[in-house]
C-alpha cells in the first residue's frame, strides 16, 4: 500500500465540507521548518498520521485532516467528521487539542477558533436554560441579575455562610454563590452549608418578595457530583454549580445528563483557564472554551469582564457574541463578568457587555463602609440607575448606600 507523508496534510487549494470541523491555530514552526511543513505535521498528528507500507490486509481509511489556508503564523485545519465520536468532547478535544501541543515540529501552537459542523453540535445537550434564567427564575425583565460570594470565600463555617448570604439577599442581590475553591472541607460543610443556606434563602424570599437562588459548588469526583446536584434539587435549588476545567468535560457532560434530570441550571466556574488561555500564542484560547462549554450545555459561565476588573481573557465581548449567537438551535449561554467588580463601574460594564448579563460581585458588596446589606444595596441601587438611565452620582445623591460605595471606591477598576 502506497505511504503518506506529511506534505499530503496540506491542500492550499481545499474547501472544506459543511460536516468538517474546521479549527484556526496558531502557529510557530520549529526552527528549519516552514509555516507549511509545520501545518502538515499538525494536521497529521491530529488525525490519522503518516505511514509508509501498512502491514495489515484491508483497506485503511484514509480520514486526513488537510491543512487548507496558511495566513502569517495562522493555518485552518479541517477534520473529516470520521475522525470524531459524536457526543463524546473528551475524544473530540484529544484530537484537536491533544498530543499536538507538545510536538516538536512547532515552537508555539494555539488552538484559537472552531466552526463546529452541525452533526457534531447536534451530538451534545447544549444548555437546558440559557440566559431564560433571567426571567424563568428571577423575573429579572431588562436587567442584570446579580451574585455574589461570602468574603473570605473560604474560611466561613456553615452558619457563618449562610448568615453572609441572607445578608446579601435581603439587600437585594439574587444569587449566593459558593466559590471556586469551596465544596465540602471540614469547617463547611456541604450538606449542612446547603441546607443553612437554603433556609435563609427562604426567609429572605418571604421577607423581599423576591426570588432568591444560590450557585451551590457541587465539584468533586463524578458520582459525588450527580449526589450533591441530587441534594441542591432536594433542598428547593434552582441551580448547581461545576469548576468545568478542573472537574474535565467527560464529567461536565455526565452532570448535564443528571440537570436535564432534575430540571437544575448549570453555573460553570472557568478556574484553570488560564493555564490553557493565558499565553496568546500556545495552549488554548477562552473563546474555544467557552465553545465546548456551550455545545455540552451549561447555561452561565464566566468569560471576563472587558478590562474593567481584576480578570480578564483577550476577547471577553466576542466571546459573549458568540455564546448568544445562533447554533444549530441551541440555547445560548448567559455570561457572568466577575472579579473585581463594584457598584461605581456597574454602568460601564453595562454598557461594554449588555444587560443580559449575570453580575458577580464579591468584595465589592462586603467590602461596603456598612456592610454586606448596604453593600448589596448599593449594586441593586447602580444596577437601578443604570437601567433607568441616569447618572449613577446623581442617583446616589438618594440613596445613602451607593452613595458610600462610590465614595470608596469611585470609578477605579482594580488591578
Amino acid at each position: 500500500m502506497v505511504g503518506i507523508e506529511y506534505s499530503d496534510f496540506v491542500d492550499l487549494g481545499y474547501t472544506p465540507n459543511d460536516d468538517e470541523l474546521v479549527c484556526e491555530f496558531y502557529i510557530e514552526p520549529a526552527e528549519g521548518l516552514s509555516m507549511e511543513d509545520a501545518a502538515g505535521r499538525v494536521a497529521s498528528e491530529s488525525s490519522n498520521g503518516t505511514w509508509a507500507e501498512l502491514q495489515v490486509e484491508g483497506r485503511v481509511a484514509d480520514i486526513s485532516a488537510t491543512a487548507f489556508d496558511i495566513d502569517g503564523n495562522t493555518i485552518q485545519v479541517a477534520y473529516p467528521p470520521e475522525d470524531f465520536e459524536l457526543g463524546n468532547m473528551p475524544q473530540i478535544l484529544s484530537a484537536i487539542a491533544g498530543n499536538i501541543m507538545g510536538m516538536k515540529a512547532v515552537d508555539q501552537i494555539r488552538l484559537q477558533d472552531c466552526d463546529w459542523p452541525k452533526t457534531i453540535v447536534e451530538s451534545f445537550k447544549g444548555p437546558q436554560f440559557g440566559s431564560s434564567v433571567r426571567n424563568e427564575i428571577f423575573d429579572a425583565g431588562d436587567r442584570p441579575i446579580t451574585a455574589t460570594v461570602p468574603k473570605p470565600k473560604v474560611g466561613l463555617t456553615s452558619k457563618q455562610h449562610a448568615e453572609v448570604g441572607y445578608k446579601a439577599w435581603t439587600g437585594g442581590v439574587d444569587l449566593l454563590k459558593d466559590d471556586e475553591n469551596l465544596t465540602n472541607q471540614s469547617f463547611n460543610r456541604f450538606d449542612t452549608r446547603i441546607e443553612k443556606s437554603f433556609k435563609k434563602r427562604d426567609k429572605a424570599e418571604q421577607e423581599t418578595g423576591e426570588k432568591k437562588s444560590y450557585l451551590v459548588n457541587i465539584t468533586a469526583d463524578t458520582e459525588t457530583m450527580l449526589e450533591r446536584a441530587e441534594m441542591v434539587k432536594e433542598h428547593g435549588g434552582e441551580y448547581i454549580m461545576v469548576d468545568i476545567v478542573t472537574t474535565g468535560w467527560g464529567a461536565l457532560q455526565t452532570v448535564r445528563e443528571k440537570a436535564d434530570e432534575l430540571g437544575l441550571a448549570i453555573h460553570a466556574h472557568r478556574a484553570m483557564h488560564a493555564a490553557f488561555d493565558r499565553v496568546p500564542t500556545h495552549g488554548v484560547s477562552m473563546r474555544c472554551i467557552a465553545q465546548f462549554a456551550r455545545i455540552i450545555g451549561v447555561d452561565q459561565l464566566h468569560t471576563g469582564t472587558a478590562n474593567l476588573g481584576k480578570m480578564d481573557n483577550e476577547d471577553t465581548k466576542g466571546i459573549n457574541e458568540w455564546l448568544r449567537s445562533d447554533l444549530y438551535g441551541h440555547k445560548d449561554v448567559l455570561p457572568v463578568p466577575s472579579g473585581g467588580l463594584h457598584a461605581g463601574i456597574l454602568p460601564k460594564v453595562v454598557e461594554e457587555l449588555g444587560s443580559n448579563i449575570c453580575v458577580q460581585v464579591g468584595g465589592g458588596v462586603h467590602g461596603h463602609p456598612g456592610g454586606t446589606s448596604a453593600g448589596a444595596k448599593a449594586l441593586r441601587q447602580a444596577i437601578d440607575a443604570t437601567m433607568a438611565g441616569e447618572d449613577i452620582h446623581d442617583y446616589a445623591e438618594t440613596h445613602e448606600e451607593l452613595k458610600k460605595a462610590l465614595d470608596k471606591w469611585g470609578h477605579e477598576t482594580p488591578r
